[in-house]
């Protein structure tokens, strides 16, 4: 079954990006310097950083729906990062043999089905949490820090 990978849309990020670190102190964002990879996953372009590269580390509402499942969580956006990723091919940080979670949601955006793997089955899990025709959806996290990594869709 094919599915595609989406990563945040930049745009909708650019003002946070352009802030000064007093800005972003003041909505509890902070600007970061990568010092490793794998360890600072871009949510725009769902690649590391490379270290030494400038992010900025701040809360995203990545599930907005008005269900008891609405989340937000922190994300990385590479300061370079201007490409969204859209894609049916796996993402470079899906391929650093990360352990995932993947939330199966319905279209009113209510947890149906979930489960953690390595990256490396990743593609498996995805086929049989879109097997029901109830899952308009998926989000995949880093399940050791629980963070919101990307959208995946069928295509």
């Amino acid at each position: 079954m094919p599915f595609r990978y989406m990563g945040l849309p930049r745009a909708a990020f650019e003002h946070i990006v352009r802030m000064s670190d007093a800005e972003l102190a003041q909505i509890g964002a902070q600007r970061v310097v990568a010092d490793e990879k794998p360890g600072f996953p871009c949510r725009v372009s769902l690649a590391d950083a490379e270290p030494g590269e400038r992010l900025v580390l701040f809360s995203y509402t990545h599930q907005n729906a008005a269900t008891p499942y609405k989340a937000s969580g922190p994300v990385f956006v590479r300061e370079t990062a201007r490409e969204t990723y859209h894609s049916d091919r796996v993402p470079p940080v899906f391929q650093a043999g990360r352990l995932l979670s993947a939330r199966a949601y319905d279209a009113a955006g209510v947890m149906i089905d979930a489960d953690v793997v390595p990256s490396d089955q990743l593609e498996p899990l995805l086929e049989r949490l879109f097997a029901p025709s109830e899952t308009d959806y998926i989000h995949v996290h880093y399940a050791k820090r629980g963070c919101f990594a990307a959208r995946v869709e069928r295509i």
